[in-house]
């Protein structure tokens, strides 16, 4: 089955920096666009990346762009979002997705921007 495992989260002062890694399994990973999307309290769950299987289309949102960075590594089955300048509006659950037949999510990983 489908399986994504985010990891990489934690407490970090604004300005800081985190790499978020997810671990996919259960499909052909090479062959699917991947997605880091994040949910804040209170707040609907919004995308942050996005790349195709060989990662030659990327997008961010805009209030991410020139700070974030999302890869993959098709070898290791696994994406990753580079996170630079962190702000305290980044404080979020960041989760890890992907459209197989269905729509499929990690169990999610906190992130906290404080001081």
């Amino acid at each position: 089955q489908v399986q994504l495992v985010e990891s990489g989260g934690g407490l970090v002062q604004p300005g800081g920096s985190l790499r978020l890694s997810c671990a996919a399994s259960g499909f052909p990973f090479s062959s699917y666009f991947m997605s880091w999307y994040r949910q804040a309290p209170g707040k609907e769950r919004e995308l942050v990346a996005g790349i195709s299987n060989t990662a030659g289309s990327i997008s961010y949102a805009d209030s991410v762009k020139g700070r974030f960075t999302i890869s993959r590594d098709n070898a290791k089955n696994t994406v990753y979002l580079q996170m630079n300048s962190l702000k305290p509006e980044d404080t979020a659950v960041y989760y890890c997705n992907v459209r197989v037949s269905d729509q499929y999510w990690g169990q999610g990983t906190q992130v906290t921007v404080s001081s």
